[in-house]
């Protein structure tokens, strides 16, 4: 599904990424782990096209998408979706709107934009929540809001950086098993960022260790 080969990136001639080598199989839940500053939310940027590469290429599902200084398919062509660590919600919106934006976005009619953002709000658990303002829901429930407006698009890859870190344990725990039960149910390829090792083993079928810019195993 997504092939980076041979990557370098740097940033105001600071290396961020060197020479990393990776595939991600479709279905796949690929976590990448390690510390602040080791290059994984960059990884992410560039399977999304927000992110060029200095040296090597970048293929999405079979595309070759960006190569050296240029992207050559946009991000809105890349059926990829991501959640942001700060979630990246809009506060003058209720949830339901929030939720339908890409799909308005897209074109789809009311009826059926309105039946699609049902549909996620039960699996997600937030059934009652549609007509609520962002600054009405508790952390929890702005994590499972941001990862409906990604999957409500039905993407083949969701990216999701760091989104559990601000959560209490008990809910940081539950909503992992929630994330990997979605995954397994709609059949996306997941690629997912953490610095927490156990949150990492308890989502991924494989785990990814990064330090300094590299994949280190």
């Amino acid at each position: 599904m997504i092939i980076l080969e041979s990557i370098d990136v740097s940033f105001d001639e600071q290396p961020i990424l060197q020479d990393v080598h990776l595939k991600i199989a479709d279905k796949e839940r690929l976590v990448l782990l390690g510390s602040s500053g080791s290059g994984k939310t960059t990884v992410l940027k560039l399977i999304a096209g927000f992110v060029t590469p200095d040296r090597g290429k970048v293929f999405i599902d079979g595309q070759l998408a960006s190569e050296e200084g240029k992207i050559l398919m946009p991000p809105h062509q890349r059926d990829v979706s991501m959640v942001f660590q700060d979630l990246a919600l809009w506060p003058h919106m209720n949830v339901a709107k929030n939720i339908a934006f890409g799909l308005k976005i897209q074109g789809m009619p009311k009826k059926e934009r309105e039946k699609k953002v049902h549909d996620i709000l039960s699996m997600v658990g937030l059934e009652d929540a549609g007509k609520k303002r962002i600054e009405q829901l508790s952390g929890g429930e702005k994590q499972r809001v941001a990862l409906a407006r990604s999957l409500v698009l039905s993407p083949k890859v969701l990216l999701m950086d760091e989104p559990l870190s601000s959560l209490d344990p008990a809910l940081n725990v539950r909503l992992r098993t929630q994330i990997v039960k979605l995954q397994e149910e709609l059949g996306f390829t997941l690629v997912y960022v953490t610095h927490n090792e156990a949150e990492a083993k308890e989502i991924a079928t494989r785990v990814v260790s990064m330090q300094k810019g590299k994949i280190v195993e």
